[in-house]
This record gives structure tokens, sequence and C-alpha cells, in this order.
């Protein structure tokens, strides 16, 4: 089974736009996802606009890598080291926990996550 942070089944993130790293709906990872698409977060306008000054326009859509664009409001696997960036900026979107793989916990701890857990 695999897990989400709480070390129960990891829950789907969103399947429209169909998201993670292998564009399933779920946060999963694997050797293959260098970005550790892990955490499953809530664009905002200031997180995509965040992640556009920083260099990974979220918001163009890319067909070749079956990519739509991002709005706010949508659901999204982030790199959980993108997120710890805004974190640190003070952008960091909302995360659905449920839906966020338990390896986000390699590099930020539990009780930081939840301040962050979407209602």
């Amino acid at each position: 089974m695999v897990k989400n942070v709480f070390g129960l089944a990891l829950k789907p993130c969103c399947f429209s736009p169909k998201t993670g790293f292998y564009r399933d709906g779920y946060c999963l990872t694997g050797a293959d996802d260098t970005g550790t698409h892990t955490v499953c977060a809530i664009m905002t306008k200031e997180f995509l606009e965040f992640s556009q000054s920083v260099g990974n326009d979220l918001t163009t859509p890319r067909p070749a890598y079956d990519f739509p664009g991002l709005h706010p409001g949508d659901k999204w696997c982030l790199c959980l080291t993108r997120w710890i960036q805004a974190y640190h900026a003070n952008v960091a979107p909302k995360v659905l926990l449920e839906a966020t793989h338990e390896k986000t916990l390699d590099l930020i701890g539990l009780d930081e996550l939840v301040k962050f857990a979407a209602k």
C-alpha cells in the first residue's frame, strides 16, 4: 500500500486536470521522478506567480507533456522542493494531506505541513 503523510492509503489528488508525475491522478513518486512530485496542493494566484518568477511556469499549457496549464483552485502534485521553496517565501499553497505522499516527510515535518492543511 502506498501511504500518505498519516501512514494511511494515499488518496487521489486530482483527475481533472490529471495530475501526478505519472499523470494518474495520484502524487506517486519513483526512481524516475527526480522532482519528487509528492505534495498535493491547491494552486493560488500568489503561488503560480512565484513559481513563474523562479523559472517554473505552471500556467502555460504544454500538450507534449500532457500539461494543461494551471489556474488558481486547481489541485496539482507539486515537486517537494518547490513547495518548500514557496514555504520559505511565504507563498506556499494549501495541501491536501490525505493525497500527499509520505515521502514528503523526508524534507518537512508533519507538524509544519498540518499548518497548511486544506479545510
